[in-house]
């Protein structure tokens, strides 16, 4: 039983039920204390809706987009007083169903009392987006930005920062998980790779820190991640549990001078930790739940969250977890287990704590509250610290005026997001940035294409960028003859024959590979299972180097995203180039003539073929280091 309640939870259960505590609280019983606990664990909370059915039964899987706020899931707001909610790109379709979606989440919330919701989403620009791509700015991404450092300085980092927060503002977002700031260290990095503004900890310092502070200029809470830092791994902890082996010099050099280097001069909202063992920084072991000993991952660790992070380090915001339903989490601890191990660590907000698909997953997040809030009633987790934590939760909640996010009537609010989302002056920055990206690794004095280069084979990673290359250099120089191959398509099998044809060859690549998702022509997605691996793609691209070589043609090799594979390449390269990005928009219309035309462009192909052809320059500096390109 607790002996007494502070007024801070006097105060939030005022904000939360509306009833005043008496003077005499102390005296309360167990429910009355039970129900404010959990109140405030609650607030401590915030879960994704990706998918809800509510109909469907318990033994079917649900993938039903969650898209309106049925009244299940307003009755679970209602109820339990959840902190916040992150939205995945299956929850958004459109401007006005977004605007409602996010006015609904806050209404729910309001209606029953409770402070304003956080709503999230990941919008980092580059690889990781949730917007459709046909709304918003979607930006290169950081290690692009990292590329123009050298002779833009913050510039970049600044501005796109302005425009994920504009066009998140505008529809009703309020935080934003965003800006990396991990050191990409490790080329082999499988899950950072080109989200890092680069392998130098100054840099993305100062760029990370430019682009926060952009963003909570106009508003927006950012987010830092992932601390301490997730840049030297070789795992993904969506699938394993990774473990950075630095020293404490190392560690404090690299991983965690950018998190520093924004406490120091900046306030950011929030931090996201990672689940990540750090041995240097704490190498206590615990039982997982299959009785293997195991380090903590930073996530879990007391030693990290509370006695590095805020004692040592000076941070006063918010810490939020990844996400809890990770198999770096998942797979060693149960539910209850990782949420209340990470609030004694000294998490402020446990993030996809657990699954809510159907009605019966309300009743699981219904119970993990009461069994995190008995175990603060037993003594188990500090009262004391979790108020803390909720205060600065509502503290910030009120400092960036949530109350405010939706103000606007509705039909108000839909109009400004179609002037903010996608305009002219977003994607006139977004150009900009990937002109100003472009790296020429190598260049023998190929490029720009001389007159007597007439045509080019292209050998591209999928038809979509097949199609958008082609369409580039086509719209800048109609006069060249190109013909192109898809090393993802069934028919991979490249005819040398269009080598002897052609004056110029140019292939790109992805490292690391492109997912199913990310490829654009339906050959490639209907021969999936048929496709090439990354491995017979490469071999591929080299066979075709080196025979275009002997037979005296010019040959381009283009890195699509992390340029660190291109030392392979350029013995038999007369130039590389490096855009760190290959994002495609595709627009289909009916010409003059009544065919059906699919058509794919980008910035960074914009940017290439103005490269290539002589428009522009290349501009950009390696933000990582390659082994030789000569």
């Amino acid at each position: 039983m607790l002996k007494s309640i502070s007024f801070i939870s006097r105060k939030l259960l005022i904000i939360f039920t509306g009833i005043s505590v008496s003077a005499c609280v102390h005296t309360l019983s167990p429910p009355w204390a039970s129900k404010e606990v959990e109140l405030l664990v609650a607030q401590k909370l915030m879960i994704d809706l990706r998918y809800f059915c509510a109909d469907s039964k318990l033994e079917i899987k649900c993938r039903k987009p969650m898209t309106e706020l049925t009244q299940p899931l307003v009755d679970l707001i209602a109820d339990t007083g959840i902190g916040g909610v992150l939205l995945f790109s299956e929850n958004l379709e459109d401007i006005p169903q977004i605007l409602h979606l996010n006015y609904a989440l806050q209404e729910a919330a309001k209606a029953a009392g409770h402070p304003p919701l956080f709503i999230a989403v990941d919008q980092e620009g580059g690889r990781v987006v949730r917007l459709p791509k046909n709304l918003g700015t979607p930006l290169a991404g950081n290690m692009a930005i990292g590329a123009t450092y050298a002779k833009y300085g913050d510039r970049f980092a600044t501005q796109t920062g302005e425009v994920l927060a504009k066009e998140l503002m505008s529809l009703g977002f309020n935080l934003n998980f965003a800006p990396i700031v991990d050191v990409n260290v490790n080329p082999l990095n499988p899950v950072i790779n080109v989200r890092s503004f680069g392998e130098n900890a100054e840099l993305v310092a100062r760029l990370g820190v430019a682009q926060m502070t952009a963003m909570q200029n106009q508003g927006m809470m950012a987010t830092l991640k992932h601390f301490p830092g997730h840049g030297d791994t070789n795992v993904d902890s969506h699938t394993g549990l990774p473990r950075v082996d630095h020293n404490l010099l190392q560690i404090e050099a690299t991983d965690l001078l950018p998190f520093q280097h924004a406490i120091d001069n900046s306030s950011p909202a929030m931090i996201m930790t990672a689940h990540i063992q750090y041995p240097e920084l704490d190498n206590t072991e615990f039982i997982a739940k299959d009785g293997s000993a195991v380090i903590l991952p930073a996530t879990m660790s007391r030693k990290i969250l509370t006695g590095l992070l805020r004692n040592k380090m000076g941070y006063d915001g918010v810490i939020i977890t990844d996400a809890l339903n990770m198999s770096g989490v998942t797979y060693y601890f149960d539910e209850t287990e990782a949420v209340i191990q990470t609030f004694s660590a000294g998490a402020d907000i446990a993030l996809m704590p657990t699954i809510i698909r159907h009605p019966s997953d309300i009743k699981k997040l219904k119970k993990l509250i009461n069994n995190v809030a008995n175990e603060v009633q037993r003594g188990q987790l500090s009262l004391t610290e979790i108020e803390a934590s909720v205060q600065r939760i509502v503290s910030l909640k009120e400092g960036y005026q949530l109350k405010l996010n939706t103000h606007l009537p509705i039909e108000q609010a839909i109009n400004k997001a179609r002037l903010t989302l996608g305009s002219k002056q977003h994607k006139k920055i977004e150009q900009k940035l990937a002109d100003k990206a472009v790296v020429a690794v190598k260049n023998n004095g190929v490029l720009p294409l001389e007159s007597n280069i007439n045509k080019i084979f292209l050998v591209m990673p999928d038809t979509a960028k097949c199609m958008g290359l082609t369409l580039a250099l086509k719209t800048r120089k109609p006069s060249l003859h190109i013909k192109c191959n898809s090393l993802a398509s069934h028919d991979a099998d490249i005819k040398l024959t269009s080598l002897e044809w052609a004056d110029m060859l140019i292939t790109a690549d992805i490292t690391p590979d492109q997912s199913l998702a990310e490829l654009g022509g339906m050959d490639d997605l209907k021969h999936k299972s048929k496709r090439s691996s990354k491995q017979q793609q490469n071999t591929q691209q080299l066979r075709l180097l080196k025979t275009a070589r002997d037979l005296a043609k010019k040959t381009v090799f283009v890195s699509f995203r992390t340029p660190y594979k291109s030392y392979l390449f350029s013995p038999f390269s007369d130039a590389i180039l490096a855009s760190f990005d290959y994002r495609l928009n595709q627009t289909q219309y009916f010409d003059d003539f009544g065919r059906f035309i699919t058509e794919y462009q980008g910035p960074s192909f914009n940017a290439l073929a103005d490269v290539i052809i002589g428009n522009i320059q290349a501009q950009g500096s390696l933000p990582v280091s390659l082994q030789s390109c000569k």
